[in-house]
């Protein structure tokens, strides 16, 4: 794979929420992009290819978030953002700011960010479904929910958060987690994939060398061949590039099973 950013918006596969949304595979976190250079840096990640976006009320950067898709003028950009824990309660008022900031009149997909006071609360998941009830919001889930608390939104309201957003990458590897996500009809998203994972592990080093690409590719490869999203942050033109182009080649069966055993 060439080191050089390309500019052109590779094929990426998606994932499909509540039957209707599509969301890219491969998108990109947004903490710390924030003012001039995280618009700047924003811009370039749309402009290689990107087309979803992960912020968070807590980033503080969903003004430059909405500022550089609306600058673009693209068609197909997804953005998500999630609700801070503490804001339950205010749902309402913290959705119409982010859609304020984010120049958009309906987001996406809307996530609580944690579990509020380390509680599943369905109350606060009520909301959030009436919003997309109300049209306001594409999809609604979770980030950083255990699948029991999965189970107790699901119990009291019939609704299925429809994503749930978790730290992820090899090392974090669990295959029975990923099938009872499935299971349930909820699509498993990957934040930290880098940091979640040793990049000097063998069966990372000896797939980057054999595919000629970089340990950060395969990471994000090994997330797309588990049907994973992912979401890895930089704000470096050529990294947001050269993480984005996975489309050029496919790990082997034996490959991701060598992957998935850094998680044991």
């Amino acid at each position: 794979m060439s080191d050089s950013p390309s500019t052109t918006a590779l094929r990426v596969p998606l994932a499909t929420l509540d039957g209707t949304l599509h969301l890219p595979l491969v998108g990109l976190g947004t903490y710390g992009l924030r003012g001039d250079p995280g618009y700047r840096s924003l811009r370039d990640a749309l402009d290689v290819g990107y087309r979803l976006l992960d912020t968070a009320t807590m980033y503080e950067n969903e003004e430059e978030v909405g500022r550089a898709v609306a600058d673009a003028a693209l068609p197909d950009v997804r953005i998500t953002t999630k609700l801070h824990h503490e804001h339950a309660g205010r749902e309402d008022e913290f959705l119409e700011r982010s859609l304020r900031l984010l120049r958009v009149d309906v987001l996406d997909l809307w996530l609580i960010h944690w579990p509020p006071g380390g509680q599943a609360r369905p109350d606060v998941w009520e909301r959030m479904v009436a919003a997309r009830e109300a049209g306001r919001v594409r999809a609604v889930g979770v980030s950083n929910y255990s699948l029991a608390q999965l189970d107790e939104l699901t119990d009291a309201t019939g609704v299925t958060p429809a994503v749930n957003q978790v730290k992820w990458g090899p090392a974090l590897h669990d295959a029975d987690l990923l099938a009872a996500h499935r299971d349930r009809g909820v699509v498993l998203e990957g934040y930290s994939p880098f940091k979640a994972t040793d990049r000097t592990a063998e069966p990372l080093r000896a797939a980057a060398d054999r595919h000629g690409v970089s340990v950060e590719q395969v990471v994000v490869r090994w997330h797309v061949q588990h049907g994973v999203v992912v979401i890895p942050k930089s704000g470096d033109r050529g990294r947001q590039a050269r993480n984005r182009d996975v489309e050029g080649f496919a790990l082997t069966d034996d490959e991701v099973a060598a992957i998935d055993a850094l998680g044991r």
